[in-house]
Formats: C-alpha cells, structure tokens, sequence
C-alpha cells in the first residue's frame, strides 16, 4: 500500500511539473489516497480478513503487497499522466457518490465482522445481532449479502478508474483484475465456509441467498 502511495505521489509531482495538473487527476490522487491512509488507520481490521485468515504469509501476499500492488494499481495514474482528460461536472459529482458508497459499505462490512469476532454481543446497526449457529453473524451488511465488502471494494475500484472516463479500457485493469479476483476467492472462501461451518453453514445460505451483490449474484 505505501508502494502505491508513492507511486501515485511521483505521479502527481510529474503531472505538477508538467502544469497539467487536472480534475480527474486531483479525484483519482484524492480516492486512492483516502483508501490507502484508511487501510493503515483501520490496519487492525486486517487481522479477520480473507487475506490473513486464508492466504497467510507467502508468496502471493508479499509479492502483492511489494510488486503488484503498488505498480498495477496506480494504471490510472500512469494513464492521466499521458492522456489529457476531464470529466464534466455531473461525472464528478456521480463518481463521488460511487466513491462514498463503496467506502461506506466496505468499511462498514469490515468493520462489523471485526468487532462481532471480538464481541458477539455488540449491536449492529443499533440492534442485538443475528447469529447462526452462534457463530455466523447475519446482521447488518452480512444480512444482505454473504461477501457484501467485496461490493463495496468493488465500487471503490471502479471509482478510482472513473477519472480517466470510458475511452480506453486500460484504466480499468483493476476493477476488472480485482472483479476476477473477488469472485474466485469467494468461492473458495464459499467451500471451506461449508466444510468447516457444514449444516450451520447451510442455514445461512438460505437466510441470506445472495453472494455479493443482492438480487443480482
């Protein structure tokens, strides 16, 4: 993340040297920024997420933690750089919104999951929460959708790929690269979900039927 952070950093210097500096690069520097400064500020939530959970230390998390992280997620950077664009107004306004909504179901997703583990007594969204089985919590964002951070992470990448507008597919390497990712690792998350939780499990397929986005998949 501090890779990506200063690359994309380095970006916006050459783009201020260069006095070319635009909107949709000052909304893409903004998005990324915010993102990444939260991951360090909410590090902690890491501590019950796929990629720790799951994945643990090796190769695939260090050298995307180290390589590609860092330089295939600032694509869009690099593109702004070369290419010239502005989004209208209206665009803005609309991909802040996207920005917001995938911010707010991210985190809050994230965020409800961690402090349950901690505390299965807390409330969520003002309320006791709902668990199966005395494990699987089905309140709040996990009562909606079973991988619902995974929308929210979704919309945020694509809200950094926004900026740079709809003529060239290269910019959105990432949302499309991370769409792939989400869906394969949910589904393995689906599999060893229902070897290790078995008929509870189960019960709360039925309770809460969607993957990750709701009415939808």
């Amino acid at each position: 993340m501090m890779g990506w952070l200063i690359i994309n950093l380095s970006i916006l210097a050459k783009t201020i040297e260069d006095a070319n500096l635009g909107r949709s690069m000052i909304l893409y520097q903004v998005f990324c920024a915010l993102y990444i400064i939260d991951y360090f500020f909410y590090e902690e939530y890491m501590t019950s997420t796929w990629d720790i959970i799951a994945e643990r230390l090796g190769f695939m998390l260090v050298f995307g933690d180290l390589v590609w992280i860092p330089f295939t997620f600032s694509i869009q950077g690099w593109w702004l750089l070369s290419n010239k664009f502005e989004l209208p107004t209206a665009a803005i306004i609309a991909n802040c919104f996207i920005f917001l909504i995938g911010y707010k179901v991210f985190r809050g997703a994230n965020k409800q999951k961690h402090v349950f583990k901690k505390n299965p007594k807390v409330l969520i969204w003002g309320r006791p929460p709902k668990v199966i089985g005395g494990k699987l919590l089905a309140s709040g964002y996990w009562g909606i959708a079973r991988h619902c951070n995974y929308l929210g992470d979704l919309l945020l990448a694509l809200s950094f790929s926004l900026p740079c507008g709809i003529s060239s597919p290269v910019p959105y390497f990432y949302p499309i690269y991370l769409l792939i990712l989400l869906i394969w690792r949910e589904r393995r998350d689906e599999a060893r979900c229902a070897q290790k939780y078995k008929e509870v499990w189960a019960e709360y397929c039925k309770l809460v039927p969607w993957r990750i986005l709701p009415y939808v998949y």
